[in-house]
């Protein structure tokens, strides 16, 4: 594999010409005769959060574009006579995903992802704080591992989204259909198929909708741990309601509940705290950020990325980068046993069940002193004024007792 800086001169060589020709979802690598090596077709996005001049840290989501092409110079089925192809796809100002393909004798699959961006692409990455000193360009590469395989002589296939995460740069994607070591200069009509799809659709029942009001979630722990120890300490249980408009063109609001049993990690800085919580059909991304002039953490971002098998448009991608909800001081915890509904786009609202949180500052994994939302202290006023009033209605009832009382001793005193 070739080192991160044997890249850069490539990259600048790209950002030097530009892509001049366009390019269909098909991806063709062919060898020296012309003949197919890989083909590859589908869908891609490509999601991270950067840091600003501001000291601020911005999302942003890149999407593969038609004009995306197989960039040959770094595309091939043979390297050094090492029957290990690659196949290399090159877009914008900069950008590369790159799959480099192994096997042995029964199946082969895709041994590392890559992708490379371009920091100085003020089109995504507005005001981005310099990384390289000295240097026009800040190119960053990041590597991943993905679940893509397949039997030799076979397809591999895969309707559901394949999401891969590292260094804060999520790849998804989406209706995959992929091969290397070609032996017929055309895709295989023989699959297999990827795991998230599950059983061959011929063989199995459509699966019924999600209930429209499905029962409460359960409450999940989420601890999220860096070099400096624990950054964020959450128990909370979490809810996506989700309006869509489904393939027979009726628009329905469904919720899903997020399960304990779904995978999640975060990361830690010194302004900005990520809980990312995974499912087979979504990614779930909070971002908590620091006030450090009034020492108070709030939820800022949330972003969903989440695929709906009965929608029309099947991926679904919703964000809101202006949040400040779950506000406390830092080193104390936001507590709140009232459900919280937090507006995210028009078709997402964030469901909140039973929260504790605390980020930035825990102190040996536990909780600090509890902030109450108002919503729980509005909650006692309820009983408080119900108190207030019967206590009145006694205290009334007592002086109406002593003063008929004091009249009727009247009548009985001597002449």
């Amino acid at each position: 594999m070739a080192a991160p800086g044997a890249w850069r001169p490539l990259l600048l060589l790209l950002l030097a010409t530009g892509l001049a020709h366009g390019a269909s979802a098909l991806f063709v690598v062919k060898d020296s005769n012309g003949t197919a090596c890989i083909m590859a077709s589908f869908s891609a996005s490509f999601n991270t959060f950067y840091e600003t001049t501001a000291r601020d840290f911005r999302n942003v989501t890149i999407m593969l574009p038609p004009s995306a092409q197989v960039l040959s110079s770094n595309s091939s089925c043979d390297r050094g006579n090492a029957s290990e192809p690659r196949l290399t796809i090159a877009f914008g100002s900069g950008y590369l995903l790159m799959l480099n393909f192994t096997r042995n004798a029964t199946r082969y699959r895709v041994q590392n992802m890559r992708f490379a961006y371009n920091l100085s692409d003020t089109q995504y990455f507005n005001n981005a704080s310099a990384k390289d000193a000295g240097q026009s360009l800040s190119i960053h590469s990041v590597d991943f591992t993905a679940d893509i395989k397949a039997d030799i002589n076979k397809t591999f296939r895969c309707l559901s989204a394949i999401r891969v995460h590292n260094d804060n740069v999520t790849i998804t994607l989406l209706d995959a259909t992929i091969q290397a070591y070609l032996s017929n200069n055309n895709f295989s009509k023989e699959e297999t198929r990827c795991t998230q799809d599950g059983p061959s659709p011929t063989t199995v029942p459509p699966s019924p909708s999600p209930p429209l009001v499905p029962t409460n979630p359960t409450v999940t722990k989420y601890n999220v741990t860096g070099e400096n120890g624990t950054c964020l300490l959450a128990s909370m249980a979490l809810q996506l309601n989700i309006t869509y408009l489904k393939k027979d063109n009726m628009t329905v609001t469904r919720a899903f509940n997020v399960s304990p049993n779904d995978t999640y990690s975060g990361s830690c800085g010194p302004q900005v705290v990520t809980l990312k919580v995974e499912s087979k059909n979504s990614v779930l991304e909070l971002m908590f950020k620091m006030n450090t002039s009034s020492s108070q953490f709030f939820l800022h971002d949330v972003e969903l990325n989440m695929t709906l098998p009965d929608a029309k448009d099947p991926t679904l991608m919703a964000s809101n980068h202006s949040l400040r909800a779950l506000q406390a001081t830092v080193g104390n915890s936001y507590k709140c046993n009232t459900e919280e509904h937090i507006h995210i786009s028009n078709n997402f609202s964030l469901n909140i069940f039973r929260i504790q949180v605390q980020a930035f500052k825990v102190e040996s994994d536990r909780f600090g002193s509890v902030e109450e939302c108002v919503q729980d202290g509005n909650n006692m006023l309820i009983p408080i004024a119900v108190g207030g009033a019967l206590a009145g209605l006694v205290l009334i009832v007592l002086i109406a007792y002593l003063i008929g009382r004091k009249r009727s001793h009247a009548g009985y005193q001597t002449i």
